[in-house]
């Protein structure tokens, strides 16, 4: 099996216009362990230094890390640090899966061994609500008796295909009807709408946060803080498991994916989220880097964009 070694530097900056005299965060940042990813080593760093600091496992199984400061401070640098292996499919491009209306049947019973874990991706969440439009929209690729996975991978090829990428086209509270109408958003975008065109067939299917290695253009050095934080979908199949599918880009996520956390949607998993008190209009920057381990340099840490905090 081919393994990849991976460098992660998530930098978040917030720069406010008054002080700030409390400061409460929730993070989901911390790479999950899966059967195909180990996380090495993992640090965050928090500026101004955090009263206080505790990691936990919320319900979903993922890693969070919550903080609180009690000093005033106009500005908040958060910085994480990650080194992730993780391991290429082993499996067939196709995997053998039963028709998708059993699936669906299967989890309709009642019985004395439920499948408990993936029925509570069957429904309705804070941004994704199941409807009938979703589900005729669904169906043109989920025809009578067809596979699961060869009609989920039909559908991603179908979004991939009619919408496009458009970074100013949505916020994260832009409903699925009008997202439907517009087809243009980002991998947020189009995951939750994937998730609603399953979950509208009466399908399970779940929210995935993470990373996405990018290739820079031929020629050119691997910027860092070029990348973003990335979402995809995972359907689930009785004997196989979850299945993941990448609707921005048409694939099934393998070796450049990096798992940090799943939910029923966004709003299970965002990076970082909080409550303060004071502060005002703010400025947030976010700057991802994803290196491979045979790019990093010769000092074997990603340096911090410390500029992102002076002064103007």
């Amino acid at each position: 099996m081919t393994e990849l070694r991976y460098h992660v530097l998530h930098e978040t900056h917030y720069r406010y216009a008054a002080p700030v005299s409390t400061s409460r965060q929730l993070l989901h940042l911390t790479p999950r362990e899966t059967p195909r990813q180990r996380t090495i080593a993992h640090s965050l760093e928090v500026s101004p230094a955090p009263a206080e600091r505790e990691s936990r496992t919320d319900f979903f199984g993922n890693l969070i890390e919550q903080f609180a400061i009690s000093t005033a401070h106009d500005t908040l640098s958060v910085t994480a640090r990650s080194v992730v292996d993780v391991t290429r499919r082993q499996i067939d491009d196709q995997p053998a899966s039963p028709p998708w209306e059993r699936v669906r049947d299967r989890l309709r019973q009642v019985g004395p061994a439920p499948l408990l874990e993936p029925c509570q991706y069957l429904y309705a969440s804070p941004h994704i609500e199941p409807m009938m439009a979703l589900a005729r929209y669904a169906r043109l690729d989920f025809h009578r008796d067809r596979p699961l996975f060869e009609a989920a991978h039909g559908l991603m090829r179908r979004i991939h295909r009619d919408f496009d990428f458009d970074p100013e086209a949505t916020t994260v509270s832009t409903p699925l009807e009008t997202l439907l109408k517009q087809r243009r958003g980002v991998c947020q975008d189009f995951a939750h709408f994937m998730i609603g065109c399953l979950r509208s067939l009466g399908l399970p299917a779940r929210y995935v946060s993470g990373y996405l290695l990018t290739e820079p253009p031929p020629g050119q050095p691997r910027l860092v803080g070029a990348d973003a934080s990335h979402a995809w979908v995972s359907v689930f199949c009785p004997g196989t498991g979850w299945m993941d599918f990448d609707p921005t880009n048409c694939l099934q996520p393998d070796e450049q994916h990096i798992t940090v956390a799943w939910g029923r949607d966004f709003s299970d998993v965002t990076p970082m989220r909080g409550v303060i008190l004071g502060g005002g209009d703010h400025v947030v920057d976010v700057e991802v880097t994803v290196m491979p381990d045979d790019e990093m340099p010769s000092t074997g840490t990603l340096s911090t964009n410390a500029q992102a905090l002076e002064p103007e």
